[in-house]
């Protein structure tokens, strides 16, 4: 959900000298030891940053080994109708290109030794299914099934973001000259450019839904410094929509935001502001990113098996090292030594991971008063989505994944069922058995998961709650939905 940038540098990483040099130094020994500290870990952590955790790339097919480009062009993207009425986006990505179709089934094309090679889902296991794909002559046939390509018009821009910052953004409208449901789209905390890898800007034109793209700040071709507060993220948002709506002029239909992850806090506090036709959340939370820590600190000790005692106790851990979070490193630090003392030596101590409890517990004070603030994007720690949901007026759709690691949906699923039993105008879907980023899983013995394929009728829903399509249970087969009272 955010990104907190620390877990490259570890205690022996530290300089640390031991506390009877440290009583003996003074001020300006202290001051000498504390620069070149700064200097060492500054160092240590910007050689690092390549190093940063992330989701597994979305990436890979069975088809012609054909000679080609470099895969992850975005050139090479684009959106296929498919001669059944299905279709396909192809969208770059880290690792390569990859596919994806509206039922959810996806993999992924890399670019090896002069060939195309296809993989599916996010594994290393050859593709089965037939595709046959070139950058340069793009889908033709997809199982059995002709293919063919969709067109689109696309306005590049730069527009004026929070205090006057140059960000980079795009709208893809599908061919034509009628009015289209137009989405912006707002992302997370991933720090890659959404120009290139958001895959909306291929599934939206494909069922004929306009879509508005832009890099959020210190990203891709934006300008500005990488941040996590919400209320300039927000400012972002709101500016980008001005924008889409200004480009799409007399084409312009429906009009709303769509935020995933991260996106779900920034998305409804720009809706506040432009007042959209509608509003759709995917795997976002109503709680605070400090509740969110906590709930997934306690979800780790419980996978692991342990009982209630040790759940609240992880629990505790996670209050504390989020009270350092939140005074950027500078206090907090005497309640969670105290802690650790009593439960560094419990058997389910390791497994408290959490979004940061884990790294805040792996480290000395010392570390952490230097280091933390270097690494500090100054996320909207107390931010809470609830208020701001109550201050929207228009239409949400907000979408759940039930087994979702990194947004434990508990307490949001609760709070909208109670904004539904009040009369608001909240669309819920949940999809039982996917994590995060609507992914489908198999369970590995040793805990981890194997993602497989995209939430059947995911993209749809997007689109068709955005063309006012009513959300009927029965065509999204994996879904459960709770439409308004």
């Amino acid at each position: 959900m955010y990104v907190w940038v620390y877990h490259c540098v570890s205690p022996r990483a530290a300089p640390m000298l031991p506390s009877k040099t440290l009583e003996i130094m003074g001020i300006r020994g202290m001051e000498m030891l504390r620069r070149v500290a700064v200097a060492l870990l500054a160092g240590l952590l910007s050689s690092c940053a390549s190093a940063r955790s992330s989701l597994p790339e979305m990436p890979a097919l069975s088809l012609p080994f054909t000679p080609g480009p470099i895969a992850g062009d975005p050139a090479c993207a684009g959106s296929w109708r498919l001669q059944d009425g299905g279709g396909i986006a192809v969208t770059p990505s880290e690792e390569g290109l990859r596919w994806q179709s509206l039922e959810g089934e996806t993999g992924r094309f890399v670019f090896e030794n002069d060939l195309w090679q296809a993989y599916s889902g996010w594994t290393e296991q050859p593709e089965t299914r037939q595709l046959e794909f070139t950058c340069e002559t793009g889908l033709s046939l997809y199982e059995g099934v002709a293919a063919t390509r969709i067109e689109v018009v696309t306005q590049e821009t730069v527009f004026s973001g929070a205090k006057g910052t140059q960000l980079a953004g795009r709208l893809i409208l599908p061919a034509g000259d009628w009015p289209v449901p137009v989405v912006i789209q707002v992302q997370g905390s991933e720090r890659t450019s959404a120009l290139i890898h958001d895959p909306f800007q291929q599934l939206l034109p494909l069922q004929g839904v306009g879509v508005f793209v832009y890099d959020k700040r210190g990203t891709g071709a934006s300008m500005g410094s990488y941040t996590q507060d919400f209320g300039v993220l927000a400012t972002d948002a709101a500016a980008a929509s001005a924008e889409a709506r200004r480009l799409a002029g007399p084409r312009l239909g429906r009009f709303g935001l769509h935020g995933a992850s991260q996106g779900g806090w920034v998305a409804p506090m720009a809706a506040r502001a432009v007042k959209p036709d509608f509003l759709i959340v995917s795997y976002g939370l109503l709680e605070s990113p400090l509740a969110e820590n906590r709930a997934q600190t306690v979800q780790d000790v419980t996978e692991a098996g342990f009982g209630p005692a040790a759940q609240m106790a992880a629990g505790m851990l996670a209050d504390a090292a989020g009270a350092i979070m939140v005074s950027d490193f500078k206090s907090g630090y005497v309640e969670l030594e105290a802690l650790k003392k009593i439960y560094r030596n419990e058997p389910w101590y390791r497994y408290a991971k959490g979004e940061f409890t884990g790294e805040i517990l792996q480290h000395s004070d010392v570390v952490l008063r230097v280091a933390g603030p270097l690494r500090s994007d100054g996320t909207s720690w107390r931010h809470e989505g609830e208020p701001v949901l109550r201050g929207i007026s228009a239409p949400v759709l907000w979408i759940l994944a039930s087994e979702d690691r990194e947004a434990p949906p508990a307490y949001t699923r609760s709070r909208l069922k109670t904004l539904q039993y009040e009369g608001r105008p909240i669309t819920l879907a949940e999809y039982p058995g996917h994590d995060y980023g609507m992914r489908a899983f198999d369970s590995l013995p040793d805990g981890t998961r194997q993602f497989t394929h995209f939430a059947n009728g995911y993209a749809r829903m997007v689109a068709d709650f955005a063309s006012d399509t009513p959300i009927v249970p029965s065509y999204y087969n994996e879904a459960i939905i709770s439409n308004p009272r």
